[in-house]
């Protein structure tokens, strides 16, 4: 896989952590920030996990916890992404 897309994480999210609240299905959510989404740092670990076990990489759990947004957590999965290729 060469990157994980806005829509591609938005699935995932919703099926480790449910639908984010007030949200459109078509909403664009990467600069709104986690806890106003309705996700807590639970929610995120859980999203971490699978992003882990479905694309093969790795990160440490310190570099999910600072991240805010889905786009920075699109940028923390496509860089190590092209970091395993």
């Amino acid at each position: 896989m060469s990157e994980l897309t806005l829509e591609q994480l938005r699935t995932i999210m919703t099926e480790c952590a449910g639908a984010a609240d007030g949200v459109a299905p078509d909403d664009d959510i990467r600069d709104i920030e986690f806890g106003l989404l309705g996700y807590d740092s639970i929610a995120l670990l859980e999203t971490a996990a699978r992003l882990e076990r479905d694309y093969g990489i790795s990160f440490e759990d310190e570099a999910v916890g600072q991240v805010r947004t889905p786009q920075a957590l699109l940028d923390l999965v496509n860089n190590a992404l092209a970091d395993a290729a």
